[in-house]
């Protein structure tokens, strides 16, 4: 279809904003919410989701199990409709996998007769805009519709909306694995031998490990998981080996601590502590990697430096758990006020940057900190986090629930946030955080929070 041939919609005035919906861009467990606190306060929405059903993302490390009981899973307002129908909330304390945070949660939340008829499935956004206007154009910015252009089904159409949610999350957008942050010099040499973070080890992606040698690449939880799972396969296989590299000097964040308020995020660090030091996991630290190329039977060779040396790992598979990036591309005719750093939005930035809170600490933030010079326009979720680590579901419960009072007029209650997350017990100003190697729990992906 050309570009001549696109339909669109009949342009609406600027003068009927409050006639439009609000657009949210993911159906993952944070982007429901957003849906869900809005329609409660009278507010009319669409949800765009790129994957098939509700949660494509989580499904997609549906294996792991999260460190955070239901408890502090479900979302208010989600949890209000869903009470509607015949739903049975699970046990407050359970622990769930990945798989049913969506069977139990995300799904039968898109099948209310609330949400179903607003959400567009297989429908990816490609680009938002205004209409009629690129990012240069100033008079009359606030009151012209937003214009999303969205792919589905081989076609391309496009949609008019009075404010725009992005939660679509950072699962598909994984860190580099060099120092660097580029991709390696000849990227697909040696893709087969790289895996995104949480393969199914001990399930589908089995054979790619069973026997042979894994280098993880990460500090964070994911990193830990993958860890545990591959220390499992060892001990049913013991031609499996494994190997653990770093950047920074101590694993602090995985590793965790015994005062951790999430029983099982402090279980998670010490078992993998053990690990290390029962010499199941070699633990490889300081290491910085400058490039991937192939070696020889199909392996892979990760060349790097370590105290100033050269130093090379070769290894069968490499798992790549370094942390993720936000996909910025999608918004480029968008006004965003952006940290030069961790690419979350300014004035949230210093509140998580990972190069100065190690504490898992974060301070109370909804819709001023969320806000950017685009009116109306919002970065929700994982994603908010830009590249920092350590998010965790309730913060993007209250992100949507401050920006869905702000847009529905309740200014006053928007700006009075309140946000209490279990401590993780960590903190350490000795040496630095490694900047992003940690694992998402919302917006297209929960893991393991």
């Amino acid at each position: 279809m050309t570009l001549a041939q696109l339909p669109t919609l009949t342009a609406p005035s600027s003068r009927k904003l409050d006639g439009l919906p609000v657009a949210i861009i993911g159906a993952g467990p944070v982007g429901l919410a957003a849906a869900a606190q809005l329609l409660e306060r009278g507010v009319d929405v669409i949800v765009f989701e790129a994957g098939t059903s509700a949660g494509a993302s989580v499904a997609a490390w549906g294996h792991t199990r999260l460190f955070s009981p239901w408890e502090y899973l479900v979302d208010e307002a989600a949890g209000r409709l869903l009470d509607k129908t015949d739903w049975q909330a699970p046990a407050a304390k359970k622990l769930p996998f990945g798989r049913e945070l969506v069977d139990d949660y995300l799904l039968p939340l898109a099948a209310t007769p609330e949400l179903a008829p607003r959400i567009r499935y297989s429908s990816t956004v490609t680009d938002v805009s205004r209409q009629g206007m690129d990012r240069t154009r100033s008079a009359g910015r606030g009151s012209t519709p937003f214009l999303l252009r969205v792919q589905s089904a081989g076609a391309t159409f496009e949609q008019f909306a009075r404010a725009v949610i992005d939660a679509s999350g950072t699962y598909s957008t994984p860190n580099g694995l060099t120092a660097s942050g580029l991709p390696p010099i000849d990227p697909d040499s040696i893709r087969k031998n790289v895996t995104h973070a949480l393969p199914d080890v001990l399930g589908a992606d089995r054979g790619l490990f069973a026997g042979k040698h894994t280098l993880v690449v990460g500090a964070g939880h994911s990193a830990a998981n993958t860890l545990l799972k591959l220390a499992v396969l060892a001990r049913e296989d013991d031609r499996t080996s494994i190997t653990w590299a770093i950047r920074g000097a101590s694993p602090v964040r995985a590793y965790g601590s015994t005062n951790d308020e999430l029983e099982a995020r402090g279980q998670l660090g010490d078992s993998v502590h053990d690990l290390v030091r029962r010499g199941q996991v070699a633990l490889v630290d300081r290491f910085e990697i400058d490039d991937l190329r192939p070696a020889t039977d199909d392996r892979v060779q990760v060349r790097g430096r370590r105290r100033g040396e050269t130093s090379i790992i070769e290894a069968d598979q490499v798992v790549n758990a370094t942390g993720f990036r936000p996909n910025l591309e999608m918004l480029r005719e968008i006004r965003l006020s952006l940290d030069e750093i961790v690419e979350a939005p300014r004035a949230l930035a210093p509140l998580i940057d990972p190069n100065m809170h190690s504490c898992g600490t974060v301070y109370p933030h909804g819709v001023a900190e969320l806000a950017h010079p685009e009116p109306n326009f919002y970065i929700a979720g994982m994603k908010s986090y830009g590249r920092a680590p350590t998010f965790l579901l309730l913060t993007g419960y209250e992100q949507v629930r401050s920006i869905a009072d702000e847009l529905a007029g309740n200014h006053g209650a928007a700006r009075q946030v309140q946000l209490v997350l279990p401590e993780t017990g960590v903190c350490s100003t000795a040496a630095p955080t490694e900047n992003g190697e940690s694992s998402p729990e919302a917006s297209g992906s929960a893991c393991c929070r």
